[in-house]
């Protein structure tokens, strides 16, 4: 099922979408795709109605970066590399730098690696797109590893995709990211350590989502099935709003 465009429907149809893809992905994690002593559960953040996957080590929290957790499984980098088109490192220039939002935890369980939806919410202001960067760059900044999956194209307030806003939170001094005008759409798989390395995918609209690495280690990863997940939560989409996006009605009413 290829990618649709999400900017067909008001922000609150994207937004019913991502609440039932997350348990189809945090399904698929705790149905044996992650290693022993993790586990994924959704959070709701105060304040804003986003629902992440967050992927626990069962440990107590640290009150700063911590060394890896206990390799327990996963595909290790050095013999299996992400089949991704692009890699990117972003120099540790920044990282030491504005530690003033905390890391996470949930149910007092060390937490590991997050994974985040881009909602047209994300985007709707800079400081939205400002938010949502600080989140990501700050949980990197903290040892844990993050993806973005970013299915909804630039706009005003995020011109260079939400990765390039995600890189320029990171390190101000990094050139502006060229984002493929061909291929808007932006999956990125964030490793966090002394420097940060990025696996990225673009897509263009109407393909297939590939799988994406979740790092659960910076040198052991597990493959996210973004597609299987992506059609399992599809299928739960009112059929007036799946007309929509795959072009069949005119309704005058959307």
């Amino acid at each position: 099922m290829p990618v649709h465009d999400w900017t067909l429907v008001p922000a609150g149809i994207f937004h019913a979408f991502h609440v039932d893809w997350i348990p189809e992905i945090q399904k698929v994690l705790n149905g044996g795709l992650l290693p022993p002593g993790y586990y994924a559960l959704p959070e709701q953040h105060a304040g804003y109605s986003i629902a992440d996957v967050l992927t626990l080590h069962t440990s107590e929290p640290p009150p700063e970066p911590m060394p890896p957790p206990p390799d327990t499984g996963g595909l290790l980098l050095a013999e299996a590399p992400p089949k991704v088109r692009r890699k990117k490192t972003i120099a540790q220039e920044m990282l030491t730098r504005r530690r003033s939002l905390a890391i996470r935890h949930v149910s007092g369980h060390r937490l590991v690696a997050l994974l985040e939806i881009v909602s047209p919410r994300n985007k709707d202001r800079s400081q939205s797109v400002e938010e949502f960067a600080a989140k990501v760059a700050s949980a990197l900044r903290f040892g844990v590893h993050v993806i973005a999956v970013d299915l909804l194209p630039p706009g005003q307030h995020d011109p260079h995709g939400m990765h390039g806003a995600i890189q320029q939170n990171l390190n101000q001094f990094e050139q502006t990211y060229d984002l493929p005008a061909e291929e808007p759409l932006t999956l990125a798989s964030y490793v966090a350590g002394l420097q940060v390395d990025v696996y990225l995918e673009h897509l263009a609209l109407g393909v297939v989502l590939p799988e994406m690495p979740l790092f659960l280690r910076p040198d052991r990863y597990v493959n996210v099935p973004l597609e299987t997940t992506y059609q399992e939560a599809y299928r739960g989409m009112p059929s007036f709003w799946r007309d929509v996006l795959e072009r069949r009605t005119d309704n005058p009413n959307v």
